[in-house]
C-alpha cells in the first residue's frame, strides 16, 4: 500500500488500514463474495499471485478464523439482535441491552480441514494457516510444488499433474506492471490469466470455482467464450472498490465441468494441438457460440441478416441486433456476451471519489509494509546520493 496523495484521499485505502487489511484489494474479494457467495462449501483454496497477501488474509479470517464481513456480518448481527429483542432465547431484554450483548460476543464459525496455498514470485509475509510458495505460476515445475503443498503424500516421481484431493476455489488477483499502452497491457494480462487458468485446471474439482482479474479490451468476449468451454457459468464483475477509471474487472467462473477426456498440464496447456481442436468442436456442437454476421450485397447498399441470425438494417440505415431474452437461445442464435455485474453496496464509498478528511484524522501506517518492493533499489540509490530527494547516479 503506497502513500501517495491520491492514495490518502482514497476511502478504501484508509478503510483497509483501519480494518487491518494488508491492501485495499481485500474489499474487492469481499464484494465479489457478497454477490456470488464464493466461499460457500469451500475449504480448499489456491491463491495465485498472492502478494502482498490481502486476498489470503480474507481467506484466513473467513475460513480459518470464522469471521464474517460485509452484508453477511450485518445480517448475522441483525438476526441475533432481533432474537434477543423478541425473547426467542427464553427471556425478553431491552433493545439497548441486546445491542450491547451483541457487540460483546461476535460469533466465530471456523471451518474444518481448511487448506489454503498462496503462490507468488515476490516474498510474502506469513499469515495464520496459509501455506506460502515462492514460485512462478507460468513454469511447469510449479505444479508438483503446489500438489505437494496440497497433499504431503504426493509423490513427484509419479509425474502426475492432477491433485488427488482437488481444491474448491482458485483465485488470481495478479496483474503485470502496466505500461499505459492498453493493447500491450491487455495482452500481457491475458497471458498471465492463461497461466493461472492452466494451473487451476490441474487442481480444481468438478463443480469448483475460478476467479481472476482481467483487463477489458476489444476482444475480451473471445475470452468469455473460451472459458465457457470449461465452466457452466461465466460472468464479469466490477466491484465498487475497483476504480471505474481502471480497465480491470474480474471474471467469475462457476461450476467447473472439464470436457470429456481432457487432462490439464502446463507442459501441454489447455490441450494445444489436435486435442484442443477436437474439444472445441465438441463444445460447439452442443452449444454453438459464433458471432452473428450481416451480409452486404457489394453491388448495392442493401444488407440482409444471415440465416437464423437476429440482425438487420432498419429504414434509418442503422444495424440492429435483437438479442434473445433466454441465455440458451443467445448462445445458439447469436454472439454470446458474458453478463456484467456491479458488486458492492451502491451507497458505499466511491473508489474514484476524494473524501475530505476530518481535522482530527490520524494517518495510520500500512498493516504490512512491502517485503520486497520493486522500488527498493531506487530508494537505496537515493539514500546513498544524499537523502530522500537526492539525485541518483548509475556510475
Amino acid at each position: 500500500m503506497g502513500k501517495s496523495s491520491k492514495d490518502k484521499r482514497d476511502a478504501y485505502y484508509r478503510l483497509a488500514k483501519e480494518q487491518g487489511w494488508r491492501a485495499r484489494s481485500a474489499f474487492k474479494l469481499l464484494q465479489l463474495d457478497e454477490e456470488f457467495d464464493l466461499f460457500k462449501d469451500v475449504t480448499r483454496v489456491v491463491d495465485l499471485c498472492a502478494a502482498p497477501g490481502s486476498w489470503s488474509q480474507v481467506l484466513s479470517r473467513i475460513l480459518i478464523k470464522g469471521e464474517n464481513f460485509g452484508r453477511r456480518a450485518w445480517e448475522d448481527k441483525d438476526a441475533k439482535l432481533r432474537q434477543a429483542f423478541l425473547g426467542i432465547h427464553g427471556h425478553t431484554v431491552k433493545r439497548e441491552e441486546a445491542e450491547v450483548e451483541n457487540e460483546k460476543q461476535p460469533e466465530l464459525r471456523p471451518r474444518k480441514d481448511v487448506k489454503i496455498v498462496a503462490i507468488d514470485l515476490q516474498p510474502m509475509s506469513p499469515l495464520q494457516g496459509i501455506i506460502t510458495l515462492k514460485a512462478d505460476i507460468t513454469h511447469p515445475a510449479t505444479v508438483p510444488l503446489l500438489l505437494r503443498a496440497l497433499d504431503p503424500s504426493y509423490d513427484p516421481s509419479s509425474n502426475s499433474q492432477h491433485a488427488s484431493n482437488p481444491v474448491d476455489l482458485v483465485l488470481s488477483d495478479g496483474a503485470p506492471d502496466v505500461t499505459g499502452l492498453h493493447d500491450l497491457d491487455i495482452y500481457v494480462q491475458s497471458q498471465l490469466l492463461f497461466a493461472a487458468l492452466n494451473l487451476a485446471l490441474c487442481v480444481l474439482r468438478p463443480g469448483g470455482k475460478f476467479v481472476a482479474k482481467i483487463f477489458r479490451g476489444r476482444n475480451v468476449d473471445l475470452l468469455y467464450s473460451q472459458l465457457s468451454i470449461f465452466f457452466e457459468q461465466v460472468l464479469v464483475a466490477k466491484p465498487r472498490s475497483s476504480r471505474a477509471s481502471s480497465l480491470e474487472a474480474f471474471i467469475v467462473c462457476l461450476n467447473f465441468q472439464p470436457p470429456e477426456g481432457f487432462k490439464a498440464s502446463l507442459e501441454d496447456p489447455m490441450g494445444v494441438g489436435d486435442n484442443l481442436e477436437k474439444m472445441v468442436r465438441s463444445k460447439v456442437e452442443q452449444e454453438p457460440i459464433v458471432a452473428s454476421t450481416i451480409l452486404q450485397d457489394p453491388t448495392s447498399a442493401t444488407w440482409s441478416a444471415a440465416p437464423g441470425k437476429p440482425m438487420a438494417k432498419n429504414k434509418d440505415g442503422i444495424v440492429e441486433l435483437s438479442l434473445p431474452e433466454d441465455e440458451a437461445d443467445a448462445r445458439k442464435n447469436g454472439r454470446w456476451i458474458a453478463p456484467f455485474l456491479a458488486c458492492g453496496d451502491l451507497s458505499g464509498f466511491d473508489a474514484d471519489a476524494s473524501y475530505h478528511l476530518p481535522k482530527d484524522h490520524i494517518t495510520l501506517d500500512p498493516v504490512q509494509p512491502p517485503t520486497a518492493p520493486p522500488y527498493k533499489r531506487a530508494l537505496e540509490m537515493r539514500k546513498a546520493a544524499g537523502g530522500a530527494y537526492g539525485k541518483t547516479s548509475l556510475a
